[in-house]
């Protein structure tokens, strides 16, 4: 969301309007942005997506041309502990926006999505695609051109491997490892942002771009890498251990599913993923709010099984398997 700011602010706006339920994190981007964007006019909000009311009023008195909705619980494991903060966050959350920009004519809206929305087997990864498809099905009805941007890891963002091996390495070790052939894509974050924004330009309402994300790197390269460039030998200086796939996990992430075809834009590493079109879910938005009318999502299971009713590809049974650690 930061990095987003950043390049908007490049591309000399008329205003931008800031959202984040983070108080510091608000604080430092806003900072940041007047320091660096003197004549700029800049607002910034203290606000949940899951606050609708209060996300009503920001829309109606700013009237934006164009929204990026970054917003997102993105922690795997964490989010398989609670799967309703997924659900209320990832999927109430872009519900609340999407119909909101809808409702007071936004022109472009774009979604971040994630590789891992590609035949989930997490919460996590199924509540962004169901994210997806809410705003795919506004999109048949509205004059917003509604759009998301599907890409993997990004090197540096809160969470990401590499600050963690960093850690880890600095301390002395260990170095810890799901599994030996867990595979990941991994994308600088300038690099992501400025390909979001490409594709933010291009959109005509309805589209999942897929950035490229070139090949996928194996986790123990990157931290056999990792460790060399602090000048230690792994496995001697540095052990590295193996601690077992965690609940939700894939030993690899894929760009498109079976579903889906790729086609190329006009940008060398943008594409589009292609549906067939009788695959939508017609209508989610009012499944959505059937289901959560019922208030089923409040514990565990319940969230569970609703996502499955949403998503029948959720594939729920790797949520349920755990390795058992190794060294």
């Amino acid at each position: 969301g930061s990095e987003l700011c950043r390049q908007i602010c490049l591309h000399d706006p008329q205003s931008i309007i800031l959202i984040a339920n983070s108080e510091n994190n608000l604080f430092e981007i806003e900072n940041e942005l007047r320091e660096s964007f003197v004549s700029l006019q800049i607002g910034a909000h203290l606000c949940d997506v899951k606050d609708r009311y209060k996300l009503q009023e920001i829309f109606s008195c700013n009237r934006p041309d164009v929204v990026f909705h970054a917003a997102a619980h993105k922690h795997v494991p964490m989010m398989e502990r609670h799967p309703e903060e997924a659900i209320k966050n990832n999927i109430l959350g872009t519900k609340n926006i999407a119909e909101l920009s809808d409702k007071y004519g936004v022109k472009t809206f774009i979604l971040i999505s994630t590789d891992k929305a590609v035949n989930p087997s997490s919460v996590m990864g199924a509540s962004k695609r169901i994210a997806e498809m809410i705003i795919q099905d506004i999109n048949k009805t509205s004059n917003t051109r509604f759009a998301a941007v599907r890409f993997g890891n990004v090197l540096g963002s809160r969470g990401s491997v590499v600050p963690i091996f960093k850690k880890q390495i600095e301390k002395g070790g260990p170095v810890t490892i799901t599994h030996i052939d867990m595979k990941r894509y991994f994308m600088t974050i300038p690099e992501a942002v400025e390909l979001v924004i490409q594709a933010g330009a291009i959109a005509e309402g309805g589209e999942i771009f897929v950035l490229d994300m070139g090949e996928p790197v194996k986790i123990i390269d990157l931290a056999n890498d990792l460790i060399k460039l602090y000048g230690y030998e792994p496995g001697k200086d540095i052990q590295i251990e193996f601690t077992g796939i965690r609940p939700g996990e894939k030993l690899y992430e894929e760009l498109f599913s079976t579903y889906e075809q790729m086609a190329a834009t006009k940008y060398d590493r943008i594409f589009i993923s292609h549906r067939k079109e009788d695959y939508y879910f017609n209508n989610i938005r009012n499944s959505i709010d059937r289901l959560f009318s019922q208030n089923i999502f409040i514990n565990k299971s319940n969230s569970v099984q609703l996502i499955t009713q949403i998503l029948p590809e959720f594939r729920t049974e790797q949520n349920i398997t755990i390795s058992k650690p190794v060294k």
